[in-house]
């Protein structure tokens, strides 16, 4: 039930969100849809610990975007400076290695992840291993042993959490 009322809540306020309009009329339609979408999603199965990850914690979750995006800031100029660099000092590498994250969910957002920060691409992942693509030898050993796996296993949760 708290899953539901999660997704119920969550759905309310993304369409408050992208509506912008907010008259008795349009509310009244939004709140019906959002029902209407919350009884489907229940008995369809599908607003489970997956397709909903309401263990996730919020605090955890905007801390490691915040984080994320000064990455990727920070490594758009790295890129930039190698792409402008007269000599291109470039040393495309592969890199495999076991990611810490158990759930789907946190194997996506790491997968991800990595593939939104400028100079690496997540070429292959699965809950054994990530094979990643690097523009630099540097750029592949920082994501081995990286704090992005460790600030990502840090909000994904543990299985038995509901």
């Amino acid at each position: 039930m708290p899953r539901i009322v999660s997704l119920l809540i969550a759905l309310l306020v993304f369409w408050m969100l992208m509506s912008g309009m907010f008259t008795p009329f349009l509310l009244g339609l939004g709140v019906a849809s959002v029902i209407a979408v919350t009884w489907l999603a229940r008995r369809m199965e599908v607003a489970d610990r997956e397709g909903h990850p309401a263990h996730l914690r919020l605090v955890a979750v905007v801390a490691y975007w915040l984080w994320l995006f000064r990455e990727i800031w920070r490594s758009g100029l790295q890129v930039a400076r190698i792409i402008l660099d007269p000599r291109l000092p470039i040393s495309p590498t592969l890199v495999r290695f076991r990611p810490a994250q158990q759930t789907a969910v946190g194997l996506a957002t790491h997968a991800n992840s990595i593939t939104l920060t400028p100079g690496t691409i997540t070429v292959q992942a699965n809950h054994h291993e990530f094979l990643v693509h690097a523009l630099t030898r540097d750029g592949a050993a920082g994501v081995v042993e990286s704090e992005m796996n460790r600030r990502v296993r840090e909000f994904e949760g543990s299985e038995g959490d509901d």
